[in-house]
């Protein structure tokens, strides 16, 4: 089956690429060995070579490449390989609908016992580029050193701002051009870079805690507002205003112009205060005529096109007939919930995340909707028997649940509630798959479509639609 190299290298020749897995990677196999290869495409025939082994199946990367796949297709990007983004731009974009697709139907039949014959074509991004409305930038004083750079013997510029590579908190690959969100944000972290490394402003140190600047944050909205904020780690004011001034006179699109002081071992800023430079504290982003409030700290689906795309079709499964009263769990923003407001009687939305739940009751005032109501907390603690018995069972309950999906208490008090109608919104078909075995003591599956919201990548959204058995 292999040859083994010095250095108990372990190379495995002509393995035929059969299909992808879920995480992205191809499938080959090997005797009774199945290998997920990195960068691999169905119908490739490479060696490869094994970089972890368990009892029945083994990682590997590509020694060599026999036979290209007609899936293949050029990266367009000078980073893929070492960036962990866009881990799909090697393979055309039909084809990774067509896989996506078929992986959400395997983990719901795999894990959820569902018949997916009647699943419908999966909804692609118009836009493969340029999609995301937010990105967030590291900087590093450990840039990530590619082979040409070391075999070029020079001394080099180890300052990064980019994005880590992947299984490497401590290293950032610098990037120079990234396809994943639309001008002004590359020139704008081009500018940071240029800036910062002109005036003397120390790149952050991941490991030992040092340094001016940590990360920069760019949101863009649909409606031409740009919000930029800058976190910076241990900086003097007149280097946080000389920054920002420079921010503020180059890129005069800049509605919201922000940084935050993180002294913190970690990145999070939610619980960090965040000071307006320049502008307003937050950017507004609008979907079918509805406004809504984006501050640096606000969820918001991060490719804006395809979101509404994806809560028409949610609107579309659930069938309102205008007196209906809805549960939206996991509401975050208020987005679903603001967005079906005007097809319904009422919505109640829940969320773990109190600032978020104040975004969404800002969002219904901002647009005049006066007939949604916002809890926040455990979902599992806040749908009592009491909480329904006050607002009324739902006819239609909507749950876009993170990707561990619903605690097994809120599938339980979804059995009890008996719903007629249920609108799952996923993005892991495995946790929804889970759920949905759970669910179907009660409910028949009717409907099932996929979306794409993150082309290039693995990820996948998929929506399903539960009716009561009668």
């Amino acid at each position: 089956m292999s040859r083994r190299k010095p250095g108990t290298v372990t190379i495995v020749p002509n393995v035929q690429i059969i299909d992808i897995a879920e995480e992205g990677k191809g499938v080959g196999k090997a005797d009774e060995l199945v290998i997920f290869v990195d960068k691999a495409v169905p119908g490739d025939v490479v060696d490869v070579r094994l970089t972890k082994k368990k009892k029945n199946f083994a990682e590997a990367v590509i020694e060599q490449l026999h036979e290209k796949s007609d899936l293949r297709t050029d990266p367009f990007c000078a980073h893929f390989g070492t960036c962990g983004g866009c881990k799909w731009q090697h393979m055309g974009y039909e084809s990774q609908l067509k896989f996506k697709q078929k992986n959400v139907e395997a983990a719901l039949q795999r894990l959820g016992k569902i018949d997916t014959s009647h699943t419908e074509p999966i909804l692609g991004s118009a836009n493969d580029r340029y999609y995301r409305n937010k990105l967030e930038f590291t900087f590093s004083n450990k840039r990530w050193l590619e082979k040409t750079d070391v075999e070029r013997d020079e001394d080099f510029d180890m300052n990064a701002l980019g994005f880590h590579v992947p299984l490497r908190f401590d290293k950032i690959l610098d990037i120079e051009h990234c396809y994943l969100q639309a001008e002004p944000s590359n020139s704008i972290r081009n500018a940071v870079r240029k800036y910062a490394l002109e005036n003397g402003l120390s790149f952050y140190d991941l490991r030992n805690h040092e340094g001016v600047l940590r990360n920069l944050i760019i949101r863009t909205s649909s409606t031409g507002e740009v919000m930029i904020a800058v976190v910076f780690a241990y900086p003097e004011q007149e280097q946080i205003d000389g920054l920002m001034n420079f921010l503020k006179a180059e890129f005069p699109q800049i509605t919201s112009l922000l940084y935050i002081v993180n002294q913190k071992k970690n990145d999070t800023i939610f619980d960090q205060e965040v000071v307006v430079f320049a502008g307003r504290d937050h950017i507004f982003e609008e979907m079918d005529g509805i406004r809504f409030k984006i501050g640096v700290k606000s969820f918001y689906q991060t490719n804006s096109e395809q979101a509404f795309e994806l809560y028409k079709i949610t609107r579309d499964f659930a069938e309102f007939k205008g007196d209906e009263l809805v549960y939206d769990l996991y509401t975050g923003a208020g987005t679903i919930a603001n967005f079906v407001a005007k097809n319904v009687k009422q919505v109640v939305g829940v969320e773990y995340v109190p600032t978020a739940i104040e975004d969404a009751k800002f969002n219904s005032e901002l647009n005049g909707i006066d007939n949604t109501i916002f809890y926040a907390g455990d979902m599992k603690d806040i749908l009592t028997a009491e909480f329904i018995a006050s607002h009324g069972k739902p006819d239609v309950v909507i749950t876009d649940p993170p990707r561990a999906g619903m605690h097994a208490d809120v599938v339980q008090r979804l059995l009890e509630m008996e719903a007629e109608k249920i609108v799952y919104v996923s993005c892991n078909a495995a946790t929804q798959a889970r759920d949905l075995e759970l669910l179907k003591e009660k409910y028949d599956v009717a409907r099932i479509k996929p979306v794409d919201m993150f082309p290039h990548t693995q990820h996948v959204e998929n929506v399903v639609l539960l009716r009561l058995k009668s």
